[in-house]
């Protein structure tokens, strides 16, 4: 077995014995969190009803070329301007890279694509940040003899088109390649969270038109302690903050991690508190200034708070045990609230906290997607306004949504 297979096999089973009892589900309705809502670390009843917002759905132009149904992977938000980047998929699988730009959210125009291999024609764009009018994301198609992901990423200026950025084969795959995740933008340039087979590792760029890979990096890479990866990456001050976990040496379940850097290359690892030490970092994201992270552990979900110099401390949970793997696969701050999108191995759903997650409530969303395959529902946030992006695996849609005002 290689190295690769070997390490996404060890992880799916650290997960599986890391897994929880099962119990109700967050789902399209409201039985999502208000018949079974997680304890907050002080153990008062977390229980209430359900967040209703009243859904409007969008409508996104199909991008000019061979037709297809729209495949809607994920979004950002710049202050001025909305980005939403996927793909078109045809017939027997064909896809093709696809992105669109709103000034308003409301009018939307595809934005021209511009690929120059042959697996950048075919990508599917997952990933997508931006600043002051410049945007890049990250593509991917599965090839090759071992069908392993051929990643690369795209960058576009505030005009003009988006541009795939030819790169060496192994710089994101190759024998020692696991996984290329997310991608963020700040004050120090750009940088892409992932592993490979070494351990969590990242990829830098000061303008997104080429990135360097840094593997090995103590304290961020696995060593005697055991193997790392890296899911998330969010700008905070003028470096980087990176979540993930830690499968310890000898040990079968995860432990969550988060890691701090001025640079992108010198790391200084931090564990996140959890009773048992079973859980993962999954997604990350700053309200008010404060580094959040979302991840599944025994009981359901947690939310973790950067606390300045005292490290971190669980702010609270929610959710409960599902069928399957626990995941949380999106994390937005519109206004004052934190929004997870999480998956319990039925079905996806999404919870709210107003209280810098000390507290959560299930929010009902206007489609059932299934939690499994090739669906996705995430979501989108600027300044008050929540974007959810839903691919149930028949199509892919777009709603825009409001939570309550939250005092200060």
């Amino acid at each position: 077995m290689s190295p690769r297979r070997a390490l996404a096999v060890l992880g799916l089973l650290a997960v599986l014995l890391a897994g929880c009892d099962g119990g109700d589900r967050p789902d399209a309705g409201p039985r999502g969190g208000a018949d079974r809502q997680g304890m907050d670390p002080r153990g008062e009843d977390a229980r209430s009803e359900p967040l209703r917002p009243a859904w409007r759905e969008l409508s996104l132009p199909a991008p000019p070329g061979s037709p297809g149904r729209l495949v809607l992977r994920a979004g950002a938000f710049c202050g001025d301007r909305w980005y939403l980047v996927g793909a078109v998929a045809g017939a027997l699988g064909a896809t093709r890279p696809a992105a669109w730009s709103s000034a308003d959210g409301e009018s939307w125009a595809p934005v021209p694509v511009d690929a120059r291999t042959f697996y950048g024609r075919q990508h599917v764009l997952s990933a997508v940040a931006c600043v002051d009018g410049r945007m890049a994301a990250l593509g991917a198609k599965n090839g090759g003899v071992h069908g392993n992901p051929r990643t690369g990423t795209w960058v576009r200026g505030a005009v003009g088109a988006l541009r795939e950025v030819p790169a060496a084969f192994e710089l994101f795959g190759g024998p020692r390649a696991v996984a290329v995740n997310r991608l963020a933008v700040g004050p120090g340039g750009w940088l892409i969270a992932g592993a490979r087979v070494d351990g969590a590792a990242v990829w830098t760029s000061p303008d997104a038109e080429g990135f360097t890979l840094v593997a090995g990096a103590a304290e961020l890479a696995g060593d005697a302690r055991g193997r790392t990866a890296a899911y998330d990456v969010v700008a905070r001050g003028s470096g980087w903050l990176v979540v993930g976990a830690l499968l310890p040496a000898g040990g079968t379940a995860l432990t969550p991690l988060a890691w701090t850097s001025a640079d992108g290359r010198s790391w200084r690892r931090a564990v996140l508190p959890v009773p048992d030490g079973r859980g993962q970092a999954e997604r990350v994201a700053v309200l008010d200034g404060v580094a959040v992270a979302v991840g599944p552990v025994r009981d359901g979900f947690a939310a973790w708070r950067a606390d300045g110099d005292a490290g971190w401390r669980r702010a609270g949970g929610f959710g409960a045990g599902g069928p399957g793997v626990l995941s949380v696969a999106g994390l937005a701050v519109p206004g004052r609230w934190l929004v997870a999108v999480t998956g319990d191995g039925a079905v996806r759903g999404a919870w709210a906290s107003a209280d810098g997650g000390a507290s959560w409530r299930a929010v009902t969303v206007p489609v059932a997607v299934p939690d499994g395959g090739d669906t996705v529902l995430t979501v989108v946030a600027g300044e008050d306004r929540l974007l959810l992006l839903a691919d149930d695996g028949r199509g892919s849609r777009a709603w825009w949504g409001r939570l309550p005002t939250v005092d200060r």
